[in-house]
């Protein structure tokens, strides 16, 4: 069984080594990269199956080299940054990445968000029955969403989102709810990121939409559901 590749890129030569060295104990194999142009190059011609990428890069910086990544395909990111500031880290999110980790940081949890988000991108293609609400169409065994006919091209982490709110429409879910539900485990202090992700998928599901978010509605002070009264 091939391994699962692992595109690592940061300009520090030691973060870079680190993380090899466990996720090569874990079993995976790694494509290290020091520079944005390079990490596209790797990313295009190797076809790794999670990218882990810092946000400060050289040549090009990590935020345009996700921008560019989730434009040409849905592998799954985990950006590193050193900056603490919510609002850096969300703008990586609302480009597409599927989760963050701050340094400093253990490499052991950067083994267990790797496994984490790969069982959720697997998880998103498992031969589940297909789940329409409204308009929107839902088909988990070939990771496609469709609304009002149009094809919506989503992440692993808005499509598994998206699956649960549709699975039981009109239910409210809070953000911990959501996030446990969708990252298969909750990260104290992480709830608020899945903001960027609903508002990522309401940009992408109002485009084909007479209803802003394709149904996707706020619950001010609890959190969020899908009416499906409102998918038309």
């Amino acid at each position: 069984m091939a391994k699962q590749k692992v595109l690592v890129v940061d300009d520090e030569a030691r973060i870079v080594e680190l993380v090899r060295v466990y996720l090569e104990r874990a079993g995976f194999q790694v494509l290290p990269a020091y520079n944005g142009r390079v990490a596209l190059e790797l990313a295009r011609t190797e076809k790794p199956d999670l990218v882990i990428l810092d946000l400060m890069l050289p040549e090009i910086d990590g935020l345009e080299v996700c921008r560019v990544l989730r434009r040409e395909s849905n592998v799954p990111i985990i950006m590193l940054t050193a900056r603490d500031e919510e609002p850096d880290k969300l703008v990586g999110l609302e480009l597409g990445a599927d989760d963050y980790i701050t340094k400093p940081f253990s490499p052991r949890e950067v083994v267990a968000r790797v496994r984490t988000v790969l069982r959720r991108a697997v998880a998103s293609k498992s031969p589940e029955e297909r789940v329409k609400v409204g308009l929107l169409a839902i088909d988990p065994q070939r990771h496609e969403v469709s609304c009002h006919g149009n094809p919506v091209s989503l992440t692993p982490t808005e499509f598994k989102l998206l699956e649960v709110m549709a699975r039981s429409p009109g239910r409210v879910y809070s953000r911990l709810q959501l996030l446990e539900m969708v990252q298969g485990e909750a990260y104290e202090g992480y709830e608020r990121t899945i903001d960027a992700h609903i508002k990522n998928l309401r940009d992408k599901l109002s485009a084909f939409s007479n209803s802003p978010g394709c149904g996707i509605v706020t619950v001010y002070g609890v959190g969020y559901k899908l009416e499906a009264g409102e998918v038309a």
